[in-house]
């Protein structure tokens, strides 16, 4: 602290009198003297509960905040150093292990180093540290794999292996919309509008977007609720008394088992909402409002949908340079 002092005073002399320079001493001393006590008494595990803290605040999902909890309590528990002490160094050297150790993919070790550098930031411009250790360690470079979508042949396959008219619905709905999972399972019957064939969702943090669905979805999601015989509020809720509301991983069971059954090749939810945007890039929606329906934050993560189909990148070469 002393020295950071001297080069303040030092650096301040020309520029204030004597009685100005012993002014700004005193406030330093007391004000650095306070800073550096409290910061000695927080521990790492208590550094670790101010973030979770704030990033609740901001409207992370409790599966989000598990995920960084579970990812810096693992670093923590390998490198003992305060936290104001760690250095670059030392977090290269633990996510090399990381993968050594686990054994897993580039892409896991990103997602974990991604974690580690949200929390260091997040330290640095809470001004609990100078400069975040993470800055130098860069992001892994990761084959991009082009993922499949859902065609039209296994769409139809899985709306005619549904011998649930609920499954039939929530299928309809998926595709139509794009919705995520958890914005499916937060649906309320009172969300949809089927005078104008659209719903309201709350997504990532809680942003609230209007999403649309076609005719199919429209008379299987009627057909559903004509046929319920609950109370409760929730669009999508399980077969079974008490009829609670429909889980995620209730969603991802039955499209699962419904997709083997049928044998299709991994169904799950994130796949109707990545073939539903490549779908509308395909027929010509600007990229903006595909971004806008999905309520993606950055146009970067809508544009992984705009090179999913190789076909329609050879149907425009042939269009327009063959």
């Amino acid at each position: 602290m002393e020295e950071r002092l001297i080069c303040i005073l030092n650096e301040m002399a020309e520029f204030l009198n004597i009685a100005q320079l012993k002014k700004l001493q005193e406030v330093l001393i007391k004000n650095l003297a306070e800073k550096d006590a409290v910061k000695t008494e927080i521990g790492n595990n208590e550094y670790l509960k101010l973030f979770l803290d704030a990033k609740k605040i901001e409207g992370c999902s409790e599966r989000t905040l598990k995920y960084y909890q579970v990812t810096i309590e693992h670093l923590l528990s390998n490198i003992q150093t305060p936290i104001r002490k760690i250095t670059t160094d030392e977090l290269r050297g633990y996510l090399v292990e990381y993968q050594k150790i686990n054994n897993c993919s580039k892409v896991t070790v990103d997602n974990v180093r991604r974690n580690i550098s949200s929390f260091f930031s997040w330290l640095e411009e809470e001004d609990f540290i100078l400069k975040s250790p993470m800055r130098r360690i860069h992001k892994i470079k990761t084959k991009t794999v082009v993922k499949e979508t859902i065609s039209d042949e296994s769409i139809e396959k899985l709306r005619d292996g549904c011998h649930e008219i609920r499954d039939l619905a929530m299928i309809d709905l998926l595709y139509s919309t794009g919705i995520r999972v958890g914005e499916l399972v937060k649906l309320n019957i009172q969300d949809i509008d089927f005078e104008q064939r659209e719903c309201v969702v709350f997504g990532k943090g809680d942003k609230e977007r209007k999403v649309y669905f076609d005719a199919k979805a429209k008379i299987h999601l009627k057909k559903y609720l004509e046929e319920r015989v609950d109370n409760n509020p929730a669009l999508f809720v399980t077969l079974d008394a008490p009829f609670d509301r429909l889980k995620i991983s209730g969603v991802e069971i039955r499209l699962r088992k419904l997709g083997r059954s049928l044998s299709l090749d991994r169904i799950h939810p994130h796949k109707f909402r990545r073939t539903m945007a490549t779908r509308a890039i395909d027929k010509g929606m600007p990229i903006e409002q595909v971004q806008k329906i999905l309520g993606h934050s950055q146009i970067d993560t809508t544009m992984q949908y705009a090179i999913v189909n190789q076909k329609n990148v050879k149907s425009s070469h042939q269009k327009y340079i063959a």
